[in-house]
């Protein structure tokens, strides 16, 4: 059965990792998908795939212009607008307080902030009026950082904590039109990146950890790939399975609340 028949999805960051397979999932599903993307390369990769399965926008999520270019193209060719899946983030690879310049630790704020957080907020202000008239959801992607310890420095953990009072505020405001939540996968193989402002641009979260070490801190004991994580989303994103969610977050952490990450303090390993 496909949960998703004839729904119309707008996610942003949808080129590469998490974003791509909910492409991909949400196409299985039976929906009508339009992704924003930044990377010009990704964009015309996913132009190239999905051909007219797709609306695929270049653009920043930092821009309230491109976000609501991204809804405007989306509704034109599909004549509405369902789900909106704010996905698109970095990583800040675990810069920690100390290692960090004072300029340094302002700049990276300021870029991870933007991304992280204002590219959800305007993606939500831009998508808000298609979803109320079509009484649709928002879902926003999370992390095992907006919950505990150690899955970032304080600039990643920081900015993901704000993004779950992000989702309460708009499920309060929104209510009850519009159904807001969110996911909070743990790590996987994907493109995520650091801000440039560290010079992390570049630098993909699988070049500073292995999937043996993301492995290892799992209660699950394995290394997921970005297709484990689609479900809750389609769960969410149905009006067949969610007539009842808002305001909530799916802890998809393979366990991890169960004990937490393990790490040094003092010297010494706990």
């Amino acid at each position: 059965m496909s949960w998703l028949k004839e729904e119309v999805a707008l996610i942003t960051g949808g080129g590469s990792g998490l974003g791509l397979a909910l492409v991909e999932r949400f196409l299985d599903e039976g929906a009508h998908v339009g992704v924003l993307e930044r990377s010009a390369e990704k964009v015309a990769a996913l132009q190239a795939r999905f051909g007219e399965k797709i609306v695929a926008v270049q653009g920043d999520v930092t821009r309230y212009a491109d976000n609501e270019r991204a809804v405007t193209a989306v509704t034109a060719r599909f004549g509405k607008l369902d789900t909106f899946v704010g996905n698109a983030a970095i990583w800040d690879h675990a810069a920690s307080l100390i290692s960090l310049s004072p300029e340094r630790l302002a700049e990276g704020f300021d870029e991870l902030f933007s991304i992280n957080v204002k590219g959800y907020l305007l993606g939500a202000k831009a998508a808000a009026d298609a979803l109320i008239a079509s009484c649709g959801s928002m879902i926003f992607t999370l992390s095992n950082a907006s919950f505990y310890p150690g899955g970032g420095g304080p600039l990643y953990t920081a900015s993901k904590h704000a993004a779950v009072g992000l989702i309460r505020q708009l499920a309060y405001e929104l209510a009850p039109k519009v159904r807001v939540n969110g996911v909070a996968p743990c790590g996987m193989a994907s493109d995520l990146r650091g801000p440039a402002s560290l010079g992390q641009d570049r630098i993909r979260i699988m070049d500073s950890r292995t999937p043996e070490d993301i492995a290892s801190i799992l209660p699950l004991q394995f290394f997921p790939s970005p297709d484990d994580f689609t479900g809750p989303f389609v769960l969410l994103a149905s009006r067949a399975n969610n007539r009842t969610l808002s305001g909530v977050t799916i802890n998809a952490d393979a366990g991890l609340g169960i004990r937490g990450i393990r790490h040094v303090a003092g010297g010494l390993a706990l």
